[in-house]
Formats: C-alpha cells, structure tokens, sequence
C-alpha cells in the first residue's frame, strides 16, 4: 500500500494537495526508546542546529496536546500537563530515538495573557513555522468534541496556503459516543471542502485509551525511512 504525504499549494483560491506517495509499511512499529529534552526558547534562531526531521505539534489551548505528546512518547511528564489554558509559551524540543525531533508549540487562541503577549507567542510560532526548514509536518491538534470551530479552520486554511505539510489530529475521542465523532469528523471534512481540493491526513486518537498512537509514530517513521 502506498501513503500520501501530502504538501499544500494554493491554485485558483483553492487549497490542493501535491502529494509524494510512499511505500507504506503496516508492520512497521515504531519504539521509542529515548527521549530527551534538549532546548525551549522564544526565538527559532536559538532552535538547535541540525539536518534531522522534525514533527510539530501545536492546537488550540486545552486541546490535550500535553497529553497526547505524553501518550506518544511513553513518558509520563515529558510534556508538562496543565488544567490552566495557554500552560505552553515557548518551542520546545525533544530528541527522540536520537533520530528525529518532537517539537511541542504554544497553543494558539485562548490563553490567560494579554494581547502584547499573545502577539508575541503568535509571531514566534509563525517564525517556526514559516521559516523552520527542518520542520517536516505539522500535526494540527483538534477537540473531537466540538463541531467545527473558526479558530481552528482559519489556522488550517493558513498553514495550507503557506505549503506547509499538515496532518490532522483529532483528540479526546473517547470522550464521545462513537455516532457523534463520525458527526463531528464528517462536519469539518465538508467544511475543509469548501478551501480544500483534497483532504489533509486525518488521525484520531485518545490519550486515555492510548489510540491513535502507532498510526502516527508509523506514520513518521515510514517518513523518516523514505525521505
């Protein structure tokens, strides 16, 4: 079977995806079996200097993105969990597998800061984003619970019509029947449609029932092996 690893242009107002196709290995297993913080910092200039992949992840505030890292790494504080909004303010990295690098971005939208400071974040995870030549994709992070929300599909529609390669991650999924999942996944296919020519990747998963965890470690890997 092959996997679409899809980059993002826009042609005539219209997000398509230019897509390179990769073997793709079902018995692939992903183990991580090192992961090591190596720096935080505000300025993508500090980021450390390398020619490793690196996979980010950022979502709206209280998405569960702390979580989720925790979830896919086996580590149970490596990212820090907070009850607070906005717990992440700065680029974070951890080297995994001395291979490749998880990188964990402040969350957009809500979060308890003024707006001089919410400017800031914004600049500095653009910067990351924008100008970032390792970064190889970005998981974008979505609350299952909630039907399509603007914040999250402006940011979507940004990152697809600066070509930056995306996957979509949905979390929290058992938090809800499985009846209203299709719903709520089914109700931002058809409104990505509307900008999109094709859909970018989607996961689903769970922190708590550790789902989704080696569709997306094998999803990498099999990046990581063919790049």
């Amino acid at each position: 079977m092959q996997l679409a690893i899809f980059y993002v242009s826009v042609r005539k107002s219209k997000l398509f995806n230019i897509f390179l196709t990769l073997n793709y290995n079902h018995n692939s297993n992903m183990q991580i079996k090192t992961a090591e913080f190596v720096i935080s910092n505000t300025d993508i200039k500090k980021c450390p200097e390398h020619n490793l992949p690196e996979y980010a992840f950022i979502g709206r505030s209280n998405v569960g993105k702390s979580s989720l890292i925790n979830m896919l790494t086996e580590r149970k504080a490596l990212a820090k969990i907070s009850s607070t909004p906005g717990k992440t303010q700065l680029i974070n990295h951890f080297l995994i597998n001395d291979a490749w690098y998880l990188v964990d971005l402040p969350g957009y939208g809500y979060a308890k800061v003024s707006k001089s400071e919410r400017k800031k974040f914004d600049k500095f995870i653009w910067d990351y984003i924008l100008k970032r030549k390792q970064l190889t994709n970005l998981f974008i992070l979505i609350d299952s619970r909630h039907e399509p929300m603007k914040i999250d599909l402006e940011f979507i529609k940004k990152v697809g019509e600066n070509e930056i390669p995306l996957s979509l991650v949905f979390t929290k999924t058992d938090k809800l029947s499985s009846s209203k999942l299709a719903k709520n996944l089914m109700a931002y296919k058809k409104k990505l449609l509307i900008d999109w020519e094709e859909l970018p990747i989607i996961f689903t998963t769970s922190a708590t029932a550790k789902t989704g965890k080696l569709e997306i470690l094998n999803y990498i890997e099999n990046i990581n092996n063919q790049s």
